[in-house]
């Protein structure tokens, strides 16, 4: 026994050498993080993802994440081209579980036995080649011989091969909302064969007239940020910070646009560059306008386009596309959904905006009894569905709509025309013209009225739904005109696209119009008080003066002449109840929202002078031959284009 004991040192001994050589105190290649780290794949896991480089025609190779139902055969695919990450967008968690892996929005999907794709947009994330914002078609902006459309044309091509997916029936739909709802037009410029589907939500068709960047003209500062942080990094990336609290303060203080940028080093960002020089709508925009483009060559795939009403981003895109592919004949195989959202809710859950409560989540009711169907119909060969050619909420009446055609009311073809309510004396409004006169109110760019109760900040969660906040924040303000009518005594039916139609002058030579079409709830509400007097606006938007003539061509307002001012507001399907009235609101600043006009011609506002900024008197005209008024889509209330 002692014997044996005293061997055992010896045996350590002799060990210590060899573990001395297997256990290394330094890493290998000078390094603790290896060139690739792939935790081990759940056994139990219901579905197989794959990330792959699909390669374009040029020999760009776009990353691509794959996820594919275990077992799966015969499915068809659903897919979604982003510039905001294809590894983030098909990872909601870590989970074993497809329907726990995939967005909330993809539910509908996975339970139905679809295989879905995310991809990379060339230049962003895990792609290759080089980003290009909004990059145009291939043409006079573009001389390239790659865009979105054959960047789409060749991914499909690549999924429906099936040596490369073999899991798949061959077809295929495209589903995104925003900058992934423009992928989506784009692929319908030149469609693959296998494209079966679209669903393009929200998406940005036309940055000049009313998507992101501007609104007839007005530049959207919002959206400024959003430069930095997607052209600034290939990947996720900051916006530069603003500076205070109050958004309202850092932008006055700062001046125009242009000197936002130079203090915020967008002046090194080429696309900046490249729109600030383009503050007209010229063929920078209207050459890559998606709506002109699909009615130029509008496709049969079957397409469902997606809108909120109060849609804070991206408010033209759909319904004009919409409208453009239904002139251009065909309306057989377009449908327009348009519900009680804010930009993207779609995606979320929809059974509020702000302090209004809608009847169900109206979203999964869009995904679950809209959308699914109608891919089934395309991608699963059935059964077929009725799909109404307009969809679209009643947010007067709180619950679906559904038209076999729209819009109700319009200015020529419709079976309704549009009905004027002029504005008139002692703040009153009316469906008759009223004395003759004007009103009028001082506009200071020094004192811009804000677009939310101030302190304004981007990112203090009101963003989504400021355009359902109450407008009475702003009513009674010196350089705001509020019309009000009489208490409504019946309800009163719109559905359809206001005009505003202003006659005004000013004693500047440029200048804003901001035209809101208000919902003024009656003054007691017992059941939820704060609602008493609530001021919802349905419809509004802005306009910039010097483009009254032409928005390629503008020119100064010659001042203290009367000038015309008509626009187009966003559309509305709403009714206002007895014991309601309706309201007009005239204001000529929506700050920070958009930038502050001068009010002194200048050749480009984005880089106007701070001593370019001054007061004008701006004159609104009621009656005789210079009726201002916002001409309505007042229709029957139960009109016969109505299906229930």
């Amino acid at each position: 026994m002692m014997k044996k004991l005293a061997l055992l040192p010896l045996v350590a001994l002799a060990f210590t050498p060899a573990l001395a050589q297997k256990a290394p105190i330094w890493p290998p290649n000078g390094t603790d993080i290896p060139e690739k780290f792939t935790p081990p794949v759940d056994a139990n896991a219901d579905y197989i993802k794959r990330e792959v480089m699909i390669p374009m025609r040029d020999g760009t190779k776009l990353y691509t994440v794959i996820v594919i139902p275990k077992n799966a055969t015969n499915a068809p695919i659903v897919l979604t081209r982003t510039p905001y990450n294809a590894a983030g967008r098909a990872k909601r968690a870590d989970s074993a579980s497809m329907l726990n892996t995939l967005p909330l929005a993809d539910e509908i999907f996975v339970k139905n036995g679809y295989i879905r794709v995310y991809q990379d947009i060339r230049g962003k994330y895990g792609s290759e080649g080089g980003y290009v914002t909004t990059r145009p078609p291939v043409g006079p902006l573009n001389d390239t011989k790659v865009d979105h459309t054959t960047d789409a044309y060749d991914t499909i091509d690549w999924l429906v091969n099936k040596a490369n997916l073999p899991q798949s029936n061959g077809k295929v739909g495209m589903i995104g909302s925003s900058y992934e709802g423009l992928t989506v037009v784009m692929a319908l410029l030149h469609p693959h064969p296998a494209l079966k589907v679209a669903a393009p939500q929200s998406p940005m068709v036309d940055g000049w007239m009313g998507d992101d960047w501007f609104h007839y003209g007005a530049f959207r500062l919002a959206n400024i940020a959003w430069l930095g942080a997607q052209t600034g990094y290939k990947g996720a990336g900051k916006a530069p910070p603003t500076g205070g609290y109050d958004d309202y303060d850092n932008f006055r203080e700062v001046g125009s646009a242009g000197d936002w940028a130079k203090k915020s080093g967008y002046d090194q960002l080429p696309y900046w560059n490249r729109m600030s020089m383009h503050p007209a709508y010229d063929e920078f925009w209207s050459d890559q306008a998606l709506d002109k483009l699909l009615a130029k060559n509008p496709s049969d795939v079957p397409t469902i386009w997606e809108q909120g009403l109060w849609d804070q981003e991206d408010m033209w895109g759909a319904i004009h596309s919409y409208e453009a592919l239904v002139k251009a004949g065909k309306a057989g195989n377009n449908f327009i959904v348009m519900g009680p959202w804010r930009h993207s809710q779609i995606n979320r859950v929809g059974y509020e905006l702000g302090p209004f409560k809608w009847n169900g989540d109206t979203a999964a009711q869009y995904r679950e009894d809209m959308i699914l169907p109608f891919f089934n119909q395309y991608l699963k060969d059935g059964p077929a569905v009725s799909v109404p050619a307009a969809t679209i909420y009643n947010t007067g009446e709180n619950h679906w709509d559904r038209f076999n055609a729209w819009p109700l009311a319009c200015e020529i073809g419709c079976p309704s025309p549009l009905k004027p309510i002029y504005m008139q004396g002692d703040d009153g409004l009316g469906f008759d013209k009223g004395g003759e006169g004007g009103d009028s109110y001082v506009s200071d760019p020094a004192k811009p009225v804000p677009h939310l109760p101030r302190p304004v900040n981007f990112n203090d969660g009101r963003w989504g739904d400021w355009l359902v906040q109450d407008q009475r924040s702003y009513d009674g303000r010196p350089d705001v005109l509020s019309y009000e009518s009489p208490v409504l005594d019946q309800p009163v039916r719109v559905s359809g696209v206001p005009m505003a139609d202003l006659f005004a002058k000013t004693t500047g030579t440029d200048g804003d119009f901001v035209v809101k079409v208000i919902d003024v709830f009656p003054a007691e509400n017992a059941t939820d008080p704060k609602m008493g007097g609530y001021q919802l606006a349905i419809s509004l938007d802005i306009f910039r003066g010097r483009y009254r003539d032409s928005f390629s061509n503008p020119s100064p307002i010659p001042a203290g002449k009367v000038q015309e001012y008509k626009f187009r507001l966003p559309a509305v399907n709403h009714v206002f109840q007895p014991g309601h009235r309706i309201m007009i609101q005239v204001q000529s600043t929506l700050f920070p929202l958009y930038d502050r006009n001068p009010q002194k011609y200048v050749p480009n506002i984005f880089y106007a002078k701070k001593s370019d900024y001054q007061k004008a008197t701006v004159t609104i005209m009621r009656g005789g031959k210079t009726p201002s008024a916002v001409w309505l889509p007042v229709v029957p209330l139960a009109p016969p284009q109505l299906m229930r």
